[in-house]
């Protein structure tokens, strides 16, 4: 196995991945399932995967769990959705899209055969459609990625959507019956003044829209913000509130990035009784012909906890059970020089400006990430290497207070962890001449780091 592949993340073996999908738990076990062409690592002949944990950091893979059926309304993909118990039965609700369409998918079920078995692996589709396409009049042009969530005793869902004339938004629909669904009018759109605020007026769609609930009450919508391709993700706090008879609006208060990397899209949120889960795809930023030898595209990120801050900001940090994979004791714990492993969790917390370097080219050139307290900065700079993505290989300033970084490395995909506050998600493909090695320079506090290992023997 190359050294820029995950070992630790959700990726399958072989094709390509994308969106997650419809993370879940049932039976004390997690699901998680993801866009997947089995066949190749491109974007087309979408299925579902699916991988399972009973800890979130050891994952088990199953066989395909949803594919497209020939003549049905999923025939040209089983595109992205959600996984929900509807009455004892894990039921999976998802975009389909047949081989006429223009942007419009269908909204179509799929139940599991055995509710009783905990690793959910066989999947029946319903024949039809629940939703064949968007509500007349309103001149929808997009619309797809259905997210079901309860609110007020009932069930209702969120669709992403953009409309002719360039306005994205997200449509409501109750569902409280899975089989019935009513339209219940746009639950927001980009004409609102603090989503055009937060996210301009790039985007033309809002994709993969998700909804979680704070610990005080406040919600929080998620969207992934399309421009004619996957631009950018962001988040809006707020309030659901009831509008005329039968629906809601949400009314936002404020918002920002999801996350300040470039290699980031379409995450997915598990809502649990007492934290929400979150799970993002990051894509390649390597060249097509490098993808291709290596038979593999996109994996899924390490599972994050997120919330709010008092102040509106996002909270946002790494799931706790993330440390059952690291090794009985540490490879640093205190500044130093040393060699890095492919897989690794390191902690940097700083007094005053510190420079974390994590990769070293032949040249002398340094990866690093600097910490500087005084400005309320953190910078991650990678110029010597490379992305082959439009939006290039600058370096990433973001605001926080700058006192601590956890970066969560697995081959290429790097996650960075600030302050509780910020996450940045790049892909970084090492060169032949190029060497792992930490160096920690200036006014460090701590540092401890953990080589990631697989799961021990019983």
């Amino acid at each position: 196995m190359s050294n820029d592949a995950p070992r630790f993340r959700v990726r399958p073996p072989a094709g390509w991945i994308n969106d997650p999908n419809g993370p879940f738990r049932w039976r004390d076990r997690y699901h998680l399932f993801y866009q997947h062409n089995p066949d190749a690592p491109v974007h087309t002949n979408v299925h579902w995967g699916h991988a399972s944990s009973a800890d979130l950091a050891h994952w088990e893979h199953h066989p395909v769990a949803l594919a497209p059926t020939p003549g049905g309304p999923d025939e040209a993909g089983c595109w992205s959705g959600c996984v929900v118990d509807d009455a004892g039965v894990p039921t999976a609700v998802y975009t389909g899209v047949d081989q006429h369409h223009t942007g419009l998918g269908a909204l179509c079920l799929a139940r599991a055969v055995v509710p009783d078995d905990e690793t959910l692996t066989d999947w029946k589709p319903l024949p039809t459609p629940v939703v064949t396409g968007p509500p007349a009049g309103l001149d929808v042009v997009m619309f797809r990625d259905p997210f079901v969530f309860r609110h007020g005793g009932r069930r209702w869902a969120l669709v992403g959507a953009g409309h002719a004339d360039g306005t994205p938004s997200v449509l409501l629909y109750d569902c409280e019956d899975l089989l019935d669904w009513r339209f219940a009018g746009v639950l927001l759109d980009g004409n609102d003044p603090v989503a055009a605020d937060v996210f301009g007026d790039k985007a033309v769609g809002w994709e993969c829209p998700q909804l979680y609930t704070t610990a005080s009450g406040e919600c929080v919508l998620v969207l992934s913000l399309w421009d004619g391709d996957p631009c950018t993700t962001g988040y809006l706090t707020g309030r659901l509130q009831p509008f005329s008879d039968g629906e809601l609006r949400f009314e936002p208060r404020a918002g920002g990035r999801l996350d300040h990397g470039r290699d980031f899209y379409a995450p997915a949120v598990l809502q649990e009784a007492g934290r929400a889960l979150m799970w993002g795809w990051s894509w390649e930023s390597r060249s097509q012909g490098e993808v291709e030898h290596a038979g593999w595209a996109g994996v899924l990120t390490a599972p994050r906890v997120v919330d709010v801050h008092p102040d509106g900001a996002l909270r946002v940090a790494p799931a706790s059970e993330l440390q059952l994979l690291r090794a009985a004791a540490p490879f640093v714990t205190a500044p130093a020089q040393v060699a890095l492993p492919p897989s690794y969790d390191l902690t940097v917390t700083a007094r005053g400006r510190t420079t974390v370097g994590l990769l070293r080219s032949a040249s002398g050139a340094r990866l690093t990430v600097r910490l500087d307290p005084d400005e309320g900065t953190v910078t991650l700079d990678r110029g010597d290497w490379p992305r082959a993505r439009p939006d290039g290989s600058a370096p990433i300033v973001v605001r926080a207070p700058a006192r601590q970084v956890r970066v969560l490395v697995d081959g290429s995909l790097f996650e960075l962890f600030v302050d509780d506050r910020v996450a940045v998600t790049e892909r970084v493909y090492l060169r032949p001449d190029d060497a792992r090695e930490l160096v920690v320079a200036g006014n460090a506090e701590a540092v401890t780091g953990w080589e990631l290992v697989p799961p021990r023997p019983e």
